[in-house]
């Protein structure tokens, strides 16, 4: 705790005490260090408000309490530091709005207001800082939408104002920020298209406007970015072709995931755009071909599934092996996941989804972790957050996906899940630079052959996963598969043995009486999982663009059996 004996430094210049588990409330005396210029003490757990005292700090050029426990609404006392420089309040339990007079402080340079509970517009004038470097209001719930004095920021290398309730469109005059380095507009409601002019940030090197509502083309303007290393526009309602140039050669699948209407290049998981080369026929017999000269393998390798799971349950395993024992679970808050993920930095996601994103995380203990946050916008997350919860909680088998702990509130959902360094057998199946072999594929399948024998008959219900499909197995470090994505997993009672949901799993992958009626069983899982068997194998995804009308991977191995066998 500081001590009010503090304000007899009266000659003290700079004030710097980081993570130094600072308790209490900052004291009115602070306000005696008329000769302060730097007062550093973020990262500690200071609760209370800021005191009014601290508008006599005159001299005071950067001011840092970030990373407490800061309450109460804005200080206005702050707009009458002429000299400030640096502000940071990121990281606190602070709300209401922003004072308009922030926007007189034409000494601003760095402004980080992050993470906390601000509502309602940006304050209009805050835009005419056109001497601001860094602004970050991510994480807060400031609606309204952008002006076009945006663009008079004209030296500004960061803008995030990523996680809020900010509408409209962007724009145009959003190419003034001639600059800017990181641009993050994620999580909002913006709607409208993407202006041709961020084709004109030539120094931008990050860009996400991933969770949002806006429409139209990726303009071809933004071939011109050589810089741009991240670019996320995922979830949107984005439709045309993806460009093919400039930094769009090297972007993962995950920047344009959940546009229904994107097409272009397929390493980008977006069907082709339409042409007038007319080669289904060609593509057919390639994949019958491809398909009977598989079938007698795959029949072999079910075999050895088979074998192999029957001597698997036939030996005596350790409980510490199979059924993992409870571990009591940790308390993580929404700030230390905003740590573990360097504020959910797009370097570290993991991939998405419609449920929302997975990120890699390292927490305080450095713990390797990845966190699944929910898209809370999306209709039925808190049903799907809620079933995952209960499902993984009480379940323990050395296949399934452990979790570690949860984080809820009313704004934010997530898992924080076991941390598998492998990824998922989806991204290894089809990956250029590493070929899983027959039995490593083998060892796989049986993997998840017992963990759905768990599921079916080693719980005290049946729970039928729903879901079963290569991206959702995950791979550890000895490439041992574990079963995630419960989201949409449904828990049978005793005396069912089917059941009906509204919520359907991945087109290809289901069973029919599943997709057409919504039926669920057991054997909708065992379906899926023969599915997946043909796929591992084959390398043909179910949902291929080559399986056009009638003719499917299932179809094809069907009527291949006659001309294999005889």
């Amino acid at each position: 705790m500081l001590p009010k004996s503090i304000g007899n430094l009266s000659s003290l210049q700079m004030f710097e005490a980081i993570g130094c588990n600072l308790m209490g409330h900052l004291p009115n005396e602070i306000g005696k260090l008329r000769n302060l210029s730097s007062l550093f003490l973020e990262d500690n757990d200071l609760t209370g408000v800021v005191p009014t005292s601290i508008t006599s700090l005159k001299n005071l050029q950067r001011l840092s309490l970030g990373t407490n426990r800061l309450s109460g609404s804005f200080p206005n006392g702050l707009c009458e530091l002429s000299n400030l420089g640096l502000l940071n309040l990121s990281q606190n339990q602070m709300w209401g709005s922003i004072p308009s007079c922030l926007g007189d402080v034409t000494s601003l340079r760095e402004i980080y207001l992050d993470s906390n509970n601000f509502t309602s517009n940006i304050p209009s004038n805050l835009w005419n800082l056109k001497d601001t470097l860094k602004l970050n209001l991510s994480s807060n719930f400031f609606n309204g939408s952008l002006p076009p004095e945006i663009g008079n920021l004209k030296d500004a290398i960061l803008l995030d104002l990523s996680w809020n309730q900010i509408s409209g469109n962007i724009p145009s005059t959003v190419g003034g920020l001639q600059k800017l380095i990181q641009l993050s507009l994620a999580h909002n409601r913006i709607e409208g298209s993407l202006p041709d002019t961020i084709g004109k940030l030539l120094t931008l090197e990050a860009l996400d406007l991933s969770y949002n509502n806006i429409s139209g083309v990726i303009p071809k303007s933004l071939e011109e970015l050589k810089q741009l290393g991240s670019f996320n526009v995922s979830f949107n309602r984005l439709h045309g072709e993806i460009p093919n140039g400039g930094p769009f050669v090297d972007l993962p699948y995950q920047s344009f995931m959940s546009n229904e209407r994107l097409c272009g290049n397929l390493q980008k998981h977006v069907p082709a755009c339409p042409s007038n080369n007319h080669s289904n026929s060609k593509k057919r017999r390639l994949v019958w071909i491809v398909v009977a000269s598989s079938v007698i393998s795959v029949i072999g390798l079910a075999s050895a599934i088979v074998f192999m799971l029957m001597r698997r349950r036939g030996k005596t395993v350790n409980a510490e092996d199979e059924w993992l024992p409870e571990v009591a679970p940790q308390r993580i808050s929404y700030y230390e996941l905003q740590r573990a993920t360097q504020g959910f930095d797009g370097n570290n996601l993991l991939g998405s989804g419609s449920f929302g994103s997975v990120y890699k995380g390292t927490l305080a203990d450095g713990m390797i972790v990845a966190v699944k946050v929910f898209n809370v916008q999306m209709e039925g997350t808190f049903q799907t957050f809620d079933r995952e919860c209960e499902i993984l909680r009480n379940l323990r088998h050395r296949n399934l996906i452990k979790i570690i702990s949860s984080c809820c509130n009313l704004d934010f959902k997530a898992l924080i899940l076991e941390y598998m360094p492998n990824e998922s057998l989806d991204k290894l199946l089809y990956s250029r630079d590493y070929s899983l072999n027959i039995m490593q594929r083998l060892n796989i399948m049986v993997d998840v052959a017992s963990a759905l024998e768990y599921l079916h008959h080693g719980y005290s219900v049946p729970i039928i996963h729903c879901d079963l499909k290569p991206s959702n197995v995950l791979l550890d470090n000895d490439m041992v598969g574990h079963l995630s994505d419960f989201g949409i997993a449904k828990l049978l009672t005793k005396e069912e043995c089917i059941a009906h949901t509204t919520t359907f799993a991945t087109i290809g992958y289901i069973a029919p009486e599943y997709g057409s009626e919504g039926l669920i069983s057991k054997r909708s899982d065992v379906y899926s999982y023969g599915i997946m068997l043909l796929e591992i194998f084959t390398k043909k995804k179910p949902n291929d663009e080559m399986f056009t009308g009638d003719l499917n991977l299932r179809s094809c191995v069907h009527n291949s059996l006659p001309d294999v066998l005889d």
